[in-house]
């Protein structure tokens, strides 16, 4: 394991020169100090875990250090922002501190956010609070933990920076992690621009870099947006079954890689709500829960129209195509594994939107309604779970169907379905209120819940002994917190 003081930097992007950012050095959070660390994301950069405690982790961390290898630049990208386009955004209040790669070979982004103003911040102040600090950096590891494609986040740092939002608070930064920070916004901002030399030059990085593979193929550019589609269409899938809504899906926030990207008022589904809308700025629901999927698909319709100088417009198109039908599969698949099911049926579609439509009808928590469908033979589990629904005999009916197709599913015993319903059926997720919960007492000064809370939904799928409380539906206050995207 490292010491700090051994990573080991190769800063590519910062070899692309100022049209693609600008070097800025990170402004120092007052007393910064250590408010939580992700063991998993350290040992990413092979650092020793112990590191976090001490005092040059904070200053590094919180804009007081730098080590010399590294080169702070904040990115320029531009972007359309609820289906309007923005000529030029950029890290506006964040810092790409440098690359390093690991002992495995592997390339991590270091950006820091929060680091105070730079050229791209207009009318911001370039600070991060606190609670939104927190909440990036839960979710960034608790969708990690549950398999969905993600950056990771390495550690909070709080400080007694006030800074104002809605009110006083306190600033804050973390510290995210990803083989790159490159967004769907890059190439929107070179296109637009007419800057066909700096086009060409990101997506020969891009190519390079994170799609070696894609120089095989006849045609490197199409094969790249093609896997791009597909990684999108993986990534969605897996949020659509786990209930998870970003809330601002504008291009910038999309991750060239297909990872989940740029938390905000993200939040998970407590009672199912296909309708559902995380962030109270979006009025008009354009990145509802349901809209996620179509939304995906206009993103990448963006990005193509900035990949015209390489690909051609049939060409985009038909890879465009690829998107809803793979998106599909791999919704159902993983669908059809939450219903504990081994084997496909061509009802299975409909059986599952069936239950949907039942539990948004009777506001049935998601997530646990799925972790006790496993607790018990389905027989069993149908008639205790009955009692969930508003229309019982739609739901009796529903179960009729559900017991049927299991029993064609194949023989297994009860300890075989359990174990296979329950890795892939979390028990513990990040809902809206556990994490205000964590929030409120940090805010305060006690960072023991948001510590607890961390290592609880690193294992989402594992029963952890005197942790129920984290595995309970909300109160009715915790549906009805308001997210916005102020940070």
């Amino acid at each position: 394991m490292k010491a700090l003081d051994e990573l080991t930097f190769d800063n590519r992007f910062a070899r692309l020169g100022d049209a693609f950012s600008t070097h800025v050095l990170p402004e120092p959070l007052d007393e910064p100090s250590l408010v939580v660390a992700s063991k998993a994301a350290m040992a990413l950069l092979d650092l020793d875990p112990a590191v976090a405690q001490t005092p040059v982790f904070a200053e590094l961390f919180g804009g007081h250090k730098l080590w010399a290898e590294a080169e702070p630049r904040a990115m320029v990208y531009s972007g359309h922002q609820f289906g309007g386009y923005t000529p030029q955004l950029g890290d506006g209040r964040g810092l790409l501190l440098g690359e390093v790669y690991n002992e495995a070979g592997e390339h991590w982004d270091l950006h820091l956010k929060g680091a105070g103003m730079t050229p791209y911040s207009r009318m911001g102040d370039g600070r991060a609070v606190l609670r939104s600090s927190i909440r990036e950096f839960l979710a960034s590891e608790a969708l990690h933990a549950l398999g969905i494609p993600t950056s990771r986040a390495l550690c909070v740092i709080g400080s007694s920076t006030p800074v104002w939002r809605e009110k006083q608070e306190r600033g804050a930064m973390v510290l995210r992690l990803a083989h790159s920070h490159i967004r769907f916004g890059h190439f929107e901002y070179f296109y637009y621009t007419k800057k066909p030399e700096q086009q060409a030059e990101l997506a020969e990085h891009v190519l390079n870099l994170h799609y070696t593979e894609c120089r095989e193929q006849p045609e490197p550019y199409l094969a790249m947006f093609r896997e791009i589609v597909e990684r999108n269409a993986e990534m969605i899938a897996k949020w659509q079954a786990y209930g998870f809504c970003h809330g601002v899906m504008n291009t910038d926030n999309m991750s060239i890689l297909g990872i989940t990207f740029d938390f905000g008022p993200f939040a998970f589904l407590d009672d199912f709500d296909a309708h559902f809308i995380c962030n109270h700025s979006d009025h008009e629901g354009r990145y509802s829960f349901s809209n996620q999927v179509p939304i995906g698909q206009w993103n990448l319709s963006a990005l193509a129209q900035a990949l015209t100088p390489f690909i051609s417009v049939d060409a985009l198109k038909e890879a465009l195509g690829l998107y809803l039908p793979l998106y599909q599969a791999h919704y159902l698949d993983l669908m059809r594994r939450r219903l504990g099911l081994t084997t496909a049926e061509d009802d299975d579609q409909q059986l599952v939107e069936r239950l949907l439509k039942l539990m948004q009808n009777s506001g049935v928590d998601y997530t646990l309604f799925f972790r006790r469908l496993g607790d018990e033979p389905a027989a069993l589990a149908v008639t205790r779970l009955r009692d969930d629904f508003v229309d019982m005999a739609g739901f009796d009916a529903w179960a009729e169907q559900y017991k049927a197709r299991v029993a064609r599913d194949g023989d297994y015993t009860q300890e075989q379905r359990r174990e296979r319903m329950h890795a892939v059926n979390p028990l513990y997720i990040l809902r809206n209120y556990l994490a205000q919960n964590a929030i409120a007492a940090a805010e305060s000064g006690d960072y023991s819940e948001v510590r607890r809370l961390h290592e609880v939904l690193a294992r989402p799928f594992e029963e952890q002994a005197g942790m129920e409380q984290y595995a309970q539906r909300p109160p009715d206050w915790g549906k009805h917190l308001e997210i916005s995207c102020s940070s």
